[in-house]
């Protein structure tokens, strides 16, 4: 294991070379204002000697004039280069943080679904928003430390030697001893800076799914509960940071009472000189001066220990996540995507998540063109499909062609460009109507962009919304209703004009008139296009070309809706639970039977309903 000064080494080295090297020309600037700062303070404590001895202690009236101008200079002349060296570390400062948070963002978004599940997004936001802004606070604080107040220490302590190298010895007699505890003092504070860091992750996480599932908690009277949870979290991230911050101040505390110390000793020693007349006063106000200053940025370095403990916890975290390897990649050498309406077929896929095998040995073909619908009970692989088909995953073993290509092989964005998706889920930003439709495309014309309202019902419910197209829809769309949003992602998907649509129970969660309208939508988006549609009301997918059953990751049937109904199994089962008024079924026994009447059909405490809703639906 490498020592936290080889660590905090190597972490500098990585913040260098990947971001503050960028800005070498104005961190040049800075430092050459650092030494002009610097520099000064050592004037103000040579200047103490004439001040004293030429002006009040002999008297020298001619003296005091250019003993006054000199002084003024000195204190301009530091002012304006603090300025200088603030602004222009403030610059590097943000821009580095800034560009950082930017090249986070771009990683983290390249990861794929898997990545994303371990790391929540309350996490994410914790390393992206707060880790960052640690070491940006810090940063101004560590180059400071490591330049102006350095340069102010090594100038004061030569006036403090060129007045009397004893004094300066034992002045500083103590500081070797302090070594050690100030090493363990830092080791103490990078630890609990790093219990800070993953405890304010946690709390970040917290909220997130408090604030997101606001409307359960509230529902199930779980306000207390979260309350007391997240105090909890709370209490232990306070004592944290408390104990983080007691190890920093400790550093600084033991500089004080090295400082106290020394002055003690040359009070003593440098004392009796002055009394037997060997040494001035005005020589000793320089040494005092000049030791009195340099403990300021000596205290300050010390801090600047402490504090960049704090940074590199937070550095680490960063890091970690940054070096964190991207497995779904673009090929080296991509072939062009498919064109045209292509066709899709898996040949011996096997999908596993650990030890938990999602997909056996799949063969699937979707027809070029057609409509195919995926059934089954939840689990059995259906949305793991649309998975594999956009490379938000890969397979263990097996191939996913589109158009005859393998996924793999096909650029990512090109093969992305391939399909429209419309969700359930029906994901809107806290954006405006129009920019959740356009999605930042800037070539769209009005009259194609009316269309697609037109023809997604979206006109139907834009004159309703008090800004039209330029209304906000809420965070995640909570403006519209469940329709309207299913609406408003048919739009994007009909404005994408992609050859290949993937529909994922993207009527599920509506009521009969909304459904209506969005099947209406759903339906021409589909036409012309090769359509997988996944759906567990049959009755939107009974036209299909072709209907796929699955059932634990495998394929179990195949066929049009009257050829499934008529040979039985599980989607002649699943048929006859979804009553049709007015058909006939063939039952999984073979005997043809009339459509059961609504009546009997809500009598569900039968054994035999009771048996095939666990094979359906795993309850």
């Amino acid at each position: 294991m490498s020592t936290p000064q080889a660590s905090s080494r190597a972490l500098m080295r990585w913040l260098w070379s990947g971001y503050l090297r960028l800005h070498m020309g104005v961190l040049g600037i800075a430092v050459l204002f650092m030494l002009v700062e610097g520099s000064m303070v050592g004037a103000i404590s040579y200047m103490m000697q004439p001040m004293f001895d030429e002006v009040f202690v002999q008297g020298n009236a001619s003296a005091l004039g250019w003993v006054s101008v000199t002084f003024l200079i000195i204190f301009s002349v530091r002012g304006m280069a603090g300025v200088g060296q603030k602004v222009l570390l403030s610059k590097i400062s943000q821009e580095t943080a800034a560009h950082l948070r930017s090249d986070m963002l771009k990683r983290l978004i390249r990861q794929d679904p898997a990545f994303h599940q371990v790391h929540p997004p309350g996490f994410l936001i914790q390393r992206v928003q707060s880790d960052v802004g640690a070491v940006n606070q810090v940063w101004q604080v560590i180059i400071t430390g490591a330049g102006r107040d350095m340069i102010s220490l090594v100038v004061l302590i030569g006036v403090a030697v060129s007045v009397d190298p004893i004094w300066t010895l034992v002045m500083l007699v103590g500081l070797p001893i302090l070594l050690l505890p100030i090493s363990k003092a830092q080791r103490y504070v990078r630890r609990k800076a790093a219990q800070a860091r993953d405890l304010g992750a946690t709390l970040a996480t917290r909220l997130d799914e408090i604030f997101h599932g606001i409307v359960p908690i509230k529902l199930n009277n779980l306000e207390r509960y979260q309350s007391d949870r997240f105090d909890g979290h709370m209490q232990h991230f306070v004592r944290s940071e408390v104990r983080a911050s007691f190890g920093t101040a400790s550093i600084t505390g033991m500089i004080d009472v090295m400082a106290g110390l020394g002055f003690m000793g040359v009070l003593l020693y440098g004392g009796s000189e002055i009394i037997e007349g060997e040494k001035t006063v005005g020589q000793f106000m320089s040494f005092f001066t000049a030791i009195g200053l340099a403990f300021d940025p000596m205290r300050r370095l010390a801090s600047v220990s402490g504090t960049w403990q704090v940074a590199a916890a937070a550095l680490e975290r960063i890091k970690e996540l940054m070096d964190a390897p991207i497995k779904l990649v673009a090929p080296e050498n991509p072939v062009a995507a498919p064109a045209g309406r292509p066709d899709i077929n898996l040949e011996n896929v096997t999908l596993r998540y650990g030890e938990a095998t999602v997909l056996r040995d799949l063969n699937l073909y979707a027809e070029a063109g057609k409509t195919t619908a995926l059934v089954g009970a939840s689990g059995a692989g259906k949305s793991t499909i649309f998975n594999l088909l956009t490379r938000l995953i890969d397979p263990q073993e097996g191939r996913v062609q589109v158009g005859g290509t393998a996924v793999r092989d096909v650029d990512l964005p090109e093969l992305r460009n391939l399909f429209s998706v419309v969700s359930q889920e029906a994901l809107l930003f806290d954006e405006t109507l129009r920019e959740n439709i356009l999605l930042g495309r800037t070539d769209v014309t009005e009259e194609q962009l009316q269309e697609v309202l037109e023809a997604a019902h979206v006109a139907d419910f834009l004159p309703k919304l008090p800004d039209g197209l330029d209304t906000l829809v809420g965070p995640r769309g909570s403006a519209l209703s469940g329709g309207q949003r299913q609406r408003v992602v048919i739009a994007r998907a009909l404005l994408r004009d992609t050859p290949v649509l993937l529909l994922d129970e993207a009527t599920s969660a509506l009521d009969a008139q909304s459904e209506q309208v969005v099947q209406q939508a759903l339906d021409r988006l589909s036409g012309g296009r090769t359509t997988l549609v996944i759906a567990h009301r049959l009755s939107t997918i009974r036209n299909a070309d072709k209907i796929i059953v699955m059932e634990r990751g495998e394929v179990v049937d195949q066929g049009t809706h009257d050829e499934l109904l008529s040979r039985g199994g599980i989607y002649a089962d699943l048929y006859r639970l979804q009553f049709q008024d007015g058909k006939t079924l063939v039952d999984p026994e073979g005997v043809a039977a009339q459509a059961p009447s609504e009546t009997e059909v809500s009598v569900t405490a039968t054994p035999w309903f009771r048996r095939l809703t666990q094979r359906l639906f795993g309850g």
